[in-house]
C-alpha cells in the first residue's frame, strides 16, 4: 500500500491549526494543537468526564490523539 503524503507543510500547520472541539456524551472538550515527540502533527486531548451507566454516574479518563496522516515525514522546521 502506498504511503499517504501530507498535503500541508509544518509551517502551514503551525500558523493555521486551531483547537478542535470534541463532544463526548454531550460534554464539549477541546483537543489542543500538538507536535508529537515522534514528529507527527495533530491534536491531543486529555481530561475527565462523567458517563451514566445504568443510572450510576462514573468518572472516565479521556485520552485522544488525532494525527495527520503522513505528517511525520514532513521536513523538520529550522
Amino acid at each position: 500500500m502506498a504511503k499517504t503524503s501530507c498535503p500541508i507543510t509544518r509551517q502551514q500547520f503551525t500558523e493555521g491549526a486551531k483547537a478542535v472541539e470534541i463532544t463526548i456524551n454531550s460534554t464539549p472538550m477541546l483537543a489542543d494543537v500538538k507536535e508529537f515527540s515522534t514528529g507527527s502533527l495533530g491534536w491531543y486531548l486529555n481530561g475527565k468526564t462523567v458517563i451514566d451507566v445504568g443510572g450510576q454516574k462514573v468518572t472516565v479518563q479521556v485520552g485522544l490523539n488525532m494525527t495527520i496522516v503522513g505528517s511525520k515525514e514532513l521536513p523538520k522546521s529550522e
